[in-house]
């Protein structure tokens, strides 16, 4: 009797394998916030559509998701950098602070330190280059002692972001407050506008952060998975011990991994503060760096996979508004929905069982 092989339906196409868990955690997300969003007395297919229009539903709204997903691709690489690397990077939310407040004095004070005004096509990259270099070194210190010394950077990247906003706050309400008598909140005086990028478009706030930020995910992705020190990151962040039996030396991959990480939210903070805001105020981030851990585990932290996440947090953050116009249910739900994909993201196991997926079916062609 002739021995018939598994039979399959479909296939599942190459580049959909990798990100198969992620998409089915978004839809089934979505689904169980639709639930919730009837308990609360709403209409899901309503809300869904008020998100979709308030998030890609006119060219504003587009330009309004880039605004907010240009700080989430910074920072989701950031993190996703140092997930390849076997690090945690926890500490985002406080680099992108510390670089926002580096690209802000540079942006501002520079002038009247050199006594004399400073030309954009100088004063622009040295407001952005401050805040990735204060990343780097918010982000290196945590990485210098995990390499030298072991330190669990779990915890040194959580302790850096209290030391990094309180000390934020500090300045922002003491030297670096704007002194104009009209101020009385904490916030830096306006950057020049030699250190200000104007927007793309006149009356529309998309700026050429978010194409900075689409060129910065294809380098990272061409470092990660192109070059030697890619390479070497994805080694040491899968087995350190394989690694330095290859001749890597993991203590310096370790601390770079994690400095360049916290120059990537540096960079983030940076931005917003020479495209956006023109200057750097007081909680002004709303948890970008916090957020950043879901949009690296959504994106599998891969470099693509983080930008299509980004985009995904930055419209759903953008088309709230227009869900509670159009339902009267709170924009709280929409954080409801980020937890859950981060739920059935991080708890992937949920999301196998229900959609009866197997691992091997992720790396096997399903024929």
């Amino acid at each position: 009797m002739e021995k018939d092989g598994p039979k399959r339906n479909f296939q599942i196409p190459e580049f959909l394998k990798e990100f198969l868990v992620p998409i089915l955690a978004v839809f089934t997300a979505i689904i169980v916030g639709g639930i919730v969003i009837l308990i609360v007395g709403g209409d899901p297919i309503a809300a869904y559509r008020g998100l979709f229009e308030g998030s890609f539903g006119s060219i504003r709204a587009l330009s309004e998701t880039t605004v907010w997903a240009t700080p989430y691709i910074f920072a989701g690489l950031a993190v996703a950098l140092a997930f390849n690397g076997g690090l945690f990077n926890i500490g985002a939310e406080g680099q992108l602070a510390f670089g926002a407040v580096a690209a802000s004095w540079a942006g501002y004070a520079l002038p009247a330190l050199l006594g004399t005004s400073i030309p954009k096509i100088i004063h622009l990259p040295l407001s952005i280059i401050a805040g990735v270099l204060a990343g780097f070194i918010w982000g290196g210190i945590p990485g210098w002692l995990k390499a030298k010394f072991g330190g669990n950077e779990v915890i040194n990247t959580i302790m850096m972001n209290y030391v990094a906003l309180n000390l934020t706050s500090f300045l922002l309400n003491g030297p670096m407050k704007d002194p104009s008598p009209t101020n009385v909140i904490a916030r830096t005086p306006e950057a020049a506008e030699s250190a200000q990028l104007i927007p793309i478009f006149q009356g529309y706030r998309f700026h050429w952060g978010f194409i900075l930020a689409v060129i910065i995910v294809f380098i990272t992705y061409w470092i990660l998975y192109k070059t030697t020190f890619g390479f070497e990151i994805r080694t040491v962040g899968t087995n350190p011990n394989a690694g330095r039996y290859a001749g890597i030396n993991s203590s310096k991959i370790t601390f770079l991994t994690l400095a360049i990480s916290g120059a990537l939210a540096g960079l983030a903070g940076a931005i917003e503060v020479t495209a956006l805001n023109f200057r750097h105020e007081l909680g002004f981030s709303v948890g970008y760096g916090f957020d950043a851990i879901a949009i690296a585990l959504l994106g599998r932290n891969n470099p693509i996979g983080v930008f299509i996440a980004a985009i995904l947090f930055g419209a759903m953050k953008n088309g709230a508004t227009r869900m509670q116009f159009l339902t009267q249910i709170p924009v709280d739900i929409i954080s409801i929905i980020q937890a859950l994909i981060l739920l059935f993201v991080a708890a992937d196991a949920i999301v196998r069982f229900i959609y009866r997926i197997h691992k091997k079916e992720e790396k096997a062609s399903v024929s």
